[in-house]
């Protein structure tokens, strides 16, 4: 794909992507319980990131549908694998 991003609401797509950079579904912890699904959706990176709450892929893209969200995410940038990516409303 090169430098452009594309985006996708393929929950499988999604779930390849970020397991393919060793990601995982999270929430901002202080988002928990916002009556319309888990909170702020996050890709979990890092373990040592504090800020986010590992949940469940059921949990995460019942909130991301709820939400209507799609993921926007790119490839690769420059020849490397790129972690680029980004929750739009459509």
């Amino acid at each position: 794909m090169g430098s452009k991003a594309a985006k996708t609401q393929d929950h499988d797509k999604i779930r390849k992507w970020v397991e393919e950079r060793d990601g995982a579904p999270a929430i901002v912890k202080s988002t928990e319980n916002t009556g319309d699904g888990a909170g702020l959706l996050r890709v979990k990176f890092d373990e040592a990131d504090d800020d986010l709450e590992d949940i469940e892929w059921d949990e995460f893209f019942d909130t991301f549908d709820k939400k209507h969200l799609t993921f926007l995410y790119q490839d690769s940038i420059k020849g490397n694998e790129s972690r680029f990516f980004k929750f739009v409303r459509e």
